[in-house]
C-alpha cells in the first residue's frame, strides 16, 4: 500500500522469502497463498482507511478459512502498533517500517545479509524505482511522515551503485530515483549535499538508460544537480518538487523556509538552466489560515509557472503535527473543495495546452504494456502510473515491451496522448 518507497521494501522482503524457499507472489487480485504480509501506508487519511480496510479483507478471509498467517507491516503500523494490536486481533503480528526482517525470525527464517540490495521487481521488468535515503529532517508542519520515519538516513553511494548493477543485470534500464527529500542525500554521511554526484555516478554505470528525479525540495536547492541533467543524456530532463504553495505567509505558517519571490526565482532559474524540463509538483489547499487572497496568489503562481504535472489535494488534520497541535483547522471542507476544484481546473486547461502543443513533435518512447489495442508508452518526461501515457495503436506492429521507439505525437487531451512510430527521413 502507498508510496514506492514502500514498495521497494516489499520486493526486498519477496526476495529475502524467496530465498528461504516460499514461492511469493505480489498484489494479486485472488490471493491463493496460505501467509499473507500487508505492507501499509500511513501518510494522510484517505490513505490509512485504505490500509486499515486491507487489513480488515484478510482478516475475513482468515477468519474464512482461505488464509493461514497473516501480517501487516509498514508506515501504519510504524505509527499506530499498539492501537493496531489491541483492535485487530485476527493480525499474527505487527511490524513497524523498519522491522519487517524480523518476519523471516517469526517464520523460523534467518535474513540473509548478502543479498540485501537484491529484490524482486515487481514492475515492468525495464524499470525499477531506486531508494537513496530514509526519513526525513524537514519538519513541515501538516506532515507526519518524520513522526513515522524518523531522521534523514542517506545510503552510501557505493552501496547504491552496487544495486544499480544488480538491477542492470536483471534487465533495469530505467531508474526512478526516490527517497522523502532527495536533495538533503548525503549531508548526513558526507557532511554535504551529494545528490548530483551520486546521479552522475549512476549515469556511468553501462545500462542504464534514463534516470528519473523524484521528491526534491526547494529550500538550498542544489544547482549543481541541473548540470547533470542537462549534460548527461541519460538523467531524463524531469524533476519532481512538491512546492506545497507559494504564499509566504502560509509557507511560514507550514514552516518551509522559503518566500514567494524565491520560489519564482526556484521555477525561472530550473527553467532557464535545462530548457525543456519537465516540472512535476503538489499543491495544497486549505491550509489553516489561507485565505482568499493566498489562494489567488497560488492561481497566479500556477498560471505563470505552468508545471507539465501538477497534483494537489486539501488540508487534512494529522495526529502529532505542528498544524494539528497549534492551528485550527479553519477552512470548511466544502470550501477545501471549491479551491481543489479551481486549481485543477487551472490546471487542466494548462495541460490541455502543453499537451496539444506536442502534436507533430518525436520523443523517444519507451514502450510499458500493451491495453486493449494498444501499445503503451511513456516519455522521458513521464513517470511510471502519474504521468501522461502515449497510446500507439497495434495494429500489425510489433513492438517490444521495454524497448525504445520514436514515437510521433498525432493527438492530445489533457491526460494522453496518441501517436504512431515516425517514419524515418
Amino acid at each position: 500500500m502507498g508510496c514506492s518507497k514502500n514498495l521497494v521494501d516489499s520486493e526486498r522482503l519477496m526476495r529475502q522469502l524467496q530465498e528461504c524457499g516460499y514461492d511469493v507472489t505480489h498484489d494479486t487480485e485472488y490471493p491463493q497463498g496460505e501467509i499473507a504480509v500487508i505492507n501499509t501506508c500511513g501518510f494522510i487519511g484517505d490513505a490509512k482507511e485504505e490500509s486499515i480496510n486491507m487489513i480488515l479483507e484478510f482478516c475475513r478471509r482468515k477468519e474464512q478459512g482461505d488464509l493461514k498467517k497473516l501480517y501487516v507491516m509498514g508506515c501504519l503500523s510504524q505509527r499506530y502498533l499498539q492501537e493496531l494490536r489491541q483492535e485487530i486481533s485476527q493480525v499474527d503480528k505487527f511490524y513497524g517500517k523498519f522491522n519487517w526482517n524480523e518476519l523471516l525470525t517469526d517464520l523460523k527464517k534467518e535474513y540473509n545479509a548478502t543479498i540485501a540490495n537484491e529484490r524482486v521487481i515487481t514492475t515492468p521488468s525495464h524499470y525499477a524505482y531506486l531508494k537513496i535515503s530514509e526519513g526525513c529532517n524537514r519538519r513541515c508542519a501538516y506532515c507526519a511522515i518524520p513522526i513515522i520515519t524518523g531522521a534523514h538516513v542517506s545510503r552510501p553511494i557505493e552501496e547504491i551503485l552496487d544495486e544499480v548493477r544488480y538491477l542492470v543485470s536483471k534487465g533495469v534500464k530505467e531508474f526512478q530515483i526516490i527517497a522523502q527529500e532527495l536533495t538533503y542525500y548525503g549531508i548526513d554521511i558526507y557532511k554535504k549535499q551529494a545528490i548530483a554526484e551520486l546521479v552522475e555516478k549512476i549515469s556511468d554505470i553501462e545500462g542504464v538508460e534514463w534516470i528519473r528525479l523524484h521528491y526534491a525540495y526547494p529550500t538550498n536547492f542544489p544547482y549543481d544537480l541541473l548540470r547533470v541533467m542537462r549534460e548527461r543524456n541519460n538523467v531524463c530532463k524531469y524533476l519532481d518538487i512538491a512546492l506545497q504553495h507559494v504564499s509566504t505567509k502560509i509557507l511560514k505558517k507550514m514552516l518551509r523556509p522559503v518566500t514567494k519571490e524565491q520560489t519564482y526565482e526556484l521555477v525561472e532559474r530550473m527553467r532557464k538552466e535545462v530548457p525543456g524540463i519537465c516540472l512535476r509538483t503538489t499543491m495544497m489547499v486549505g491550509f489553516p489560515g489561507e485565505t482568499e487572497k493566498d489562494f489567488e496568489e497560488l492561481l497566479e503562481f500556477v498560471k505563470w509557472a505552468k508545471f507539465e504535472r501538477l497534483g494537489a489535494f486539501a488540508y487534512s488534520e494529522e495526529d502529532g503535527t505542528y498544524a494539528a497541535e497549534n492551528y485550527k483547522d479553519n477552512v470548511s471542507k466544502k470550501k477545501k473543495q471549491e479551491r481543489l476544484d479551481i486549481l485543477m481546473e487551472v490546471q487542466q486547461r494548462i495541460s490541455n495546452k502543453l499537451n496539444s502543443e506536442k502534436i507533430g513533435q518525436i520523443y523517444k518512447t519507451i514502450i510499458d504494456r500493451t491495453e486493449s489495442d494498444y501499445y503503451i508508452g511513456r516519455t522521458e518526461y513521464d513517470s511510471p502510473d502519474v504521468d501522461t501515457e502515449i497510446l500507439i495503436p497495434i495494429n500489425k506492429l510489433k513492438l517490444k515491451i521495454g524497448h525504445f521507439y520514436d514515437v510521433e505525437i498525432v493527438d492530445a487531451t489533457e491526460f494522453d496522448l496518441m501517436g504512431k512510430i515516425a517514419t524515418p527521413k
